[in-house]
């Protein structure tokens, strides 16, 4: 028998995580003088401080950072066992969690779950947007099913889906067309840039050029190309979601000395092969079956 057990490991991964003893107590429904007694018989069966106390804050020591990071992957081990037992408990999965980056194609996203609906019919849907850090959160929170994902996790496989293209563009009324000549940083820099905000809360980040004095923040591509349609900021979105207008003459691409255009790779990324079930895999299967032919 050992002399710790996975519950007292999940509550010290837990106060790290929450960053604090009360915040714990909260996120597992647990007292927190129970939380607390948890980390003190964990520290006394293993001989080792984990945790230093620092005001009202406790932080890993040493030999806390090393125990905790070898102790994380025995708990998704055992969350995996625990959701392959439900899954094979149940059949089809009652819920199935699609978290996909605002970049892949909206009316693909839309046919996929549409076949996925006929396919399994009494599993519940739910499809998040993500918008940078948030699908890599989503996977690395094990929030999800299936995610399409602009980056990995380092311990997470993925498969290439799709490249997007964004391209930097404007209204036609926009005063940069006026310069009439290939832009540089310095005339972008003068003028707002619309950028969709991050949807990850622990790691968020920036990604793209971000060079403009004044900025316009908002919460999906589709804001974001209504604000530019209405001469309000430049963005690069992608191709998919302005082409239409581009061709109604509602936007114009903005003439660029260089990086008018970037590529970005959207990957496919089952969170949880082992205990995956047939929902789950037969979205991932339907992704890959919609993804663009190549020639």
């Amino acid at each position: 028998m050992t002399r710790t057990t996975l519950e007292q490991w999940a509550v010290l991964a837990s106060v790290v995580d929450e960053d604090g003893f009360g915040p714990a107590a909260r996120a597992i429904h647990k007292s927190q003088s129970a939380v607390s007694y948890a980390i003190a018989r964990l520290q006394e069966a293993l001989g080792v401080d984990l945790l230093a106390i620092d005001g009202r804050k406790a932080a890993l020591t040493a030999h806390g950072k090393t125990l905790l990071k070898r102790a994380r992957p025995l708990l998704r081990d055992l969350e995996s066992l625990e959701a392959l037992a439900q899954s094979l408990k149940q059949g089809w999965e009652p819920e199935l969690n699609l978290v996909v980056d605002v970049a892949f194609p909206r009316q693909r996203l839309l046919s996929i779950v549409a076949e996925l609906q006929q396919l399994c019919p009494n599993t519940e849907i739910q499809v998040s947007d993500a918008v940078l850090s948030g699908a890599e959160e989503a996977i690395t929170d094990n929030r999800a099913d299936v995610v399409v994902s602009s980056r990995l996790p380092a311990d997470h496989l993925g498969e290439l889906l799709l490249t997007v293209t964004f391209v930097a563009i404007a209204n036609p009324r926009h005063p940069l067309f006026e310069l009439d000549r290939p832009l540089t940083s310095n005339d972008l820099s003068k003028h707002i840039q619309v950028v969709v905000r991050d949807s990850g809360l622990k790691h968020p980040r920036d990604e793209g050029w971000l060079g403009a004095e004044r900025r316009c923040t908002v919460s999906s591509m589709e804001a974001s190309l209504a604000m530019v349609k209405a001469g309000l900021g430049y963005a690069w979105l992608p191709e998919h979601l302005h082409s239409e207008a581009i061709q109604q003459g509602e936007l114009r691409a903005l003439p660029l000395e260089m990086g008018g255009s970037r590529p970005v790779s959207l990957y496919l990324v089952l969170v949880r092969p082992e205990p995956a079930g047939p929902a789950a895999q037969a979205a991932v299967e339907l992704f890959q079956r919609h993804r663009p032919y190549r020639g």
